[in-house]
């Protein structure tokens, strides 16, 4: 009698712990909470993994948006010639990445322009990388500003009038409204002439650059620095390369990185 008894109170808990058990695991508040949970979790993993890929040592801090962007209306015929730049004046703590034409073919530069948001510059030449092609298509997927850098990159200074308007202007029709306000003349090189075609070719600014060698490993590095991260025939590395290189500098002075058009 008493085995009797105590079989029925062991049925009874043993049946009681298997519900429980049941229970808990098809409870649905439970198990979207663990889905919740790990929906939380993933994209904190995964961003982490994202800039750490690079060799960085925390995400690039967000550019602060400029409280009023230097060009205005400097892009109109009555403004005068285009601006010529290699630093835009702000007090505020970025840089700006600029790159020619050759970074489209490095699918590492590109991934790593989408993976960390990073706002680039390209300057192309038009014939050696048509706007139609699939390596203009893959840096605006990416993100990528693409900007002027003439028709065949040949230099401008010194050359009349109707041959830099023509390389300037590109294939677009005179009267077309030109979709780049930006232009990097080749090599550096400029002359009046060539300031007075390109603000008849709706141009807002002359872009150069300050080397990311020398003075700037040294120290100097100032508000509103425009940088061309890969120098043609300076390194072996690649494009992807250099730039984390860069970055990583950057990040160590306390800066980073914001777009160039936002601040002109």
């Amino acid at each position: 009698m008493r085995t009797s008894r105590l079989l029925t109170v062991l049925a009874g808990l043993l049946t009681a712990a298997l519900l429980s058990g049941c229970a808990q695991s098809v409870d649905p508040i439970e198990r979207l909470g663990k889905k919740a949970a790990q929906k939380v979790h993933r994209p904190r993993g995964w961003l982490d993994r994202t800039f750490r890929r690079w060799g960085l040592a925390a995400p690039l801090a967000p550019a602060p948006r400029p409280a009023r962007p230097l060009g205005g209306a400097a892009g109109t015929a009555s403004a005068g010639p285009p601006l010529v730049l290699d630093r835009v004046p702000t007090s505020d703590k970025v840089v700006f990445l600029t790159y020619d034409e050759g970074v489209e073919n490095d699918p590492r530069f590109i991934d790593m322009v989408r993976e960390l948001r990073l706002p680039v510059s390209v300057f192309l030449t038009e014939r050696a990388v048509p706007p139609g092609s699939p390596g203009v298509a893959r840096l605006r997927a990416a993100g990528a500003a693409i900007e002027n850098r003439t028709l065949d990159g040949a230099v401008l200074r010194g050359r009349p009038y109707p041959a830099q308007r023509a390389e300037i202007c590109g294939r677009r029709d005179r009267r077309e409204r030109p979709t780049s306000r930006l232009l990097r003349p080749p090599y550096g090189m400029y002359d009046r002439t060539t300031l007075r075609a390109a603000g008849d070719c709706g141009v807002r600014a002359l872009i150069l650059w300050r080397p990311a060698a020398g003075r700037f490993w040294r120290g100097s590095l100032r508000p509103g620095d425009i940088i061309r991260p890969h120098e043609a025939g300076r390194s072996s590395a690649s494009p992807a390369e250099e730039t984390a290189h860069v970055l990583r500098r950057i990040q160590a002075r306390g800066f980073t990185v914001a777009r160039l058009e936002d601040y002109l």
